[in-house]
């Protein structure tokens, strides 16, 4: 799990790979857990929070933007 400094110093083109990489894992954590495969739930949680700071960072970015 990265910090939220570690997210803060990405870029926006960065922040949007790691946003496709995260929501492809999400899919495939989905699948697992589905098949009960699913070796760690806690990721699943881990990944979505993961996802919600990226958002929450892009938001701040495009508001800061406009202003």
């Amino acid at each position: 799990m990265a910090s939220i400094e570690d997210i803060r110093a990405k870029t926006d083109d960065q922040l949007s790979a790691d946003m496709t990489e995260l929501k492809r894992e999400q899919f495939n954590l989905r699948f697992q857990s589905a098949t009960n495969q699913l070796e760690r739930p806690a990721r699943i949680k881990e990944v979505r929070r993961e996802i919600a700071r990226i958002k929450t960072l892009q938001g701040e970015r495009a508001r800061a933007a406009k202003a």
